[in-house]
């Protein structure tokens, strides 16, 4: 079996809002072979940026397009083909953008694997740890307390038993940010894990002030309080409270997440699939966080691919946590792209049992949101 051709596509809601929610829009990665196989992968990251990537032309033999770097290889081999498009690229693609694109060739190419070879991609990893997997609802805040009030409650009587929020109007002031993570316990309730994704609004000792603050309504985790080139900021926060630290859909690359576990010393690992390397260097991202006793979890706020991935690679790691699952209800994108249609069942996922990754594309969705 041969890779004949690799297709980025861009995909657009008409009406994109200015606010930090990445499934208003999607990079879809096809890989064709020539044994009528397809595979699927998705990038969560600047799109046409990805686009460029991978299929952008020759330039010379550290600088290529990825597309180039894959034609005609066997797609089973995913480790030697990941480092040949490391290499190929390795001006532009050590980190960020670069090995985002990476990530969804190589999560088409496990996909290939899996529906040749008849075996869900957990399967091939060597998986199996759950039957499903917990998830928690991932949602931005409301606009105002009030509002962020009503939607946990909502997700409480969806039956998810743990509840994130995050982003704006988080950030603003200190009674304001309180208030928000107030009317959220309020709303759950005391029995559901409420988790806080600050959305990169403050410096280290304001983090520490936000996180004593917020212990009182017995948060879960505090994602991502800093920027996430502040590994020091991390490190003081994280020794400084008892309030789990959670960080890492920013980093691309095990050397990245290497930064953030031993110099930044967070508490709970966030990898994104399609952003750190795909499956070929998550596997190994979450062998050193179980090597430092660190839990994983996920990152995904875009397609159901995404989601779907992220439970493959859940089931094949033994320190998995939790699964991210979008809550977000004004979306059509997300729902629209694929023909399964994620549902969260008494705050859980059923663990893909179908070949490959197990999730189709609508292709008629495809056409009506191309760019």
């Amino acid at each position: 079996m041969k890779i004949t051709r690799v297709e980025a596509i861009y995909l657009r809601q008409p009406d994109v809002r200015f606010l930090c929610d990445s499934g208003q829009d999607a990079l879809i990665v096809r890989v064709e072979t020539d044994a009528g196989i397809t595979g699927i992968g998705e990038v969560d990251s600047n799109p046409m940026a990805v686009k460029g990537a991978i299929e952008g032309p020759f330039s010379h033999t550290t600088a290529c397009g990825l597309a180039q770097v894959v034609m005609g290889e066997d797609p089973f081999e995913t480790e030697r083909l990941w480092h040949k498009m490391y290499r190929a690229n390795i001006y532009g693609g050590r980190r960020g953008v670069g090995l985002h694109a990476m990530s969804g060739i190589d999560m088409a190419l496990w996909d290939i694997k899996g529906k040749a070879l008849g075996l869900p991609v957990w399967k091939l990893l060597g998986g199996g740890f759950h039957g499903k997997m917990r998830c928690y609802a991932s949602s931005l805040f409301g606009a105002t307390p009030e509002k962020t009030g009503e939607l946990a409650r909502r997700y409480r009587d969806q039956g998810f038993t743990a509840v994130k929020f995050g982003w704006d109007p988080m950030g603003l002031d200190e009674k304001t940010d309180i208030a928000l993570v107030r009317e959220a316990r309020k709303g759950l309730g005391d029995g559901p894990d409420l988790m806080i994704d600050a959305g990169l609004v403050w410096d280290s000792k304001t983090a520490l002030q936000r996180a004593r603050a917020f212990s009182e309504y017995g948060i879960y985790w505090l994602e991502e309080p800093l920027r996430p080139d502040d590994y020091d900021g991390y490190r003081k926060l994280a020794e400084a409270t008892d309030v789990r630290i959670a960080a890492g859909e920013e980093e691309s690359g095990r050397l990245s997440f290497i930064e953030l576990m031993d110099r930044g010393r967070i508490d709970v690992v966030q990898v994104d699939l399609t952003r750190c390397g795909g499956f070929t260097e998550a596997m190994k991202i979450a062998a050193l966080a179980w090597d430092r006793g660190l839990p994983i979890a996920n990152h995904g706020f875009t397609t159901y691919i995404n989601v779907t991935a992220a439970l493959h690679w859940l089931n094949s790691i033994p320190n998995a946590l939790i699964c991210e699952f979008v809550a977000e209800e004004e979306t059509n994108l997300r729902e629209s792209v694929t023909r399964q249609k994620l549902r969260a069942k008494d705050g859980y996922l059923e663990i893909p049992q179908e070949p490959g990754l197990g999730i189709d594309v609508d292709w008629d969705a495809v056409a009506r949101f191309r760019v």
